[in-house]
């Protein structure tokens, strides 16, 4: 399982001119499942995502986590993150898992995280969808479990 973490001041997720998603300061997150993904990548991928330290401390060096700054989480699953890219000039889609495993398992990860951290989104699995974020910084990561 991949997450693209990005810091931002603010984020939102739009479908058909709606807006079905949206956090304040936090952190926007595009996952990706992968055909080996299972629950306990889910739980592991939420445990960094809430502990990973990308906040600024007092003395401006990355030491605070989302869970300590309180911030929002907003998740949107994107399948083209865990794309082949390795050769050729176009990517091939065959790493990422099924529709059916990734809608389960990305559920499975915003039910998670709903269930222990405070402010929690996402977009809409399988939609097109249109991603506004201030990413601050900028700070973006890969994680991968």
């Amino acid at each position: 399982m991949k997450g693209l973490l990005q810091r931002v001041r603010g984020a939102r997720v739009e479908v058909a001119g709606e807006v079905v998603g949206a956090v304040d300061q936090g952190l926007l997150v595009l996952v990706a499942i992968e055909p080996d993904d299972t629950r306990a990548s889910a739980d592991k991928l939420l445990n960094k995502l809430l502990n990973y330290r990308v906040f600024s401390d007092a003395e401006g060096k990355m030491n605070l986590s989302l869970a300590d700054v309180g911030g929002g989480l907003l998740l949107v699953s994107q399948f083209t993150l865990a794309a082949d890219t390795k050769s050729g000039l176009r990517p091939s889609f065959s790493t990422a898992a099924p529709p059916a495993l990734g809608e389960e398992l990305f559920d499975y990860l915003l039910g998670k995280a709903k269930q222990v951290h405070g402010t929690v989104a996402s977009g809409r699995f399988g939609a097109d969808m249109q991603v506004h974020l201030v990413n601050d910084g900028p700070v973006t990561f890969l994680l991968q479990t």
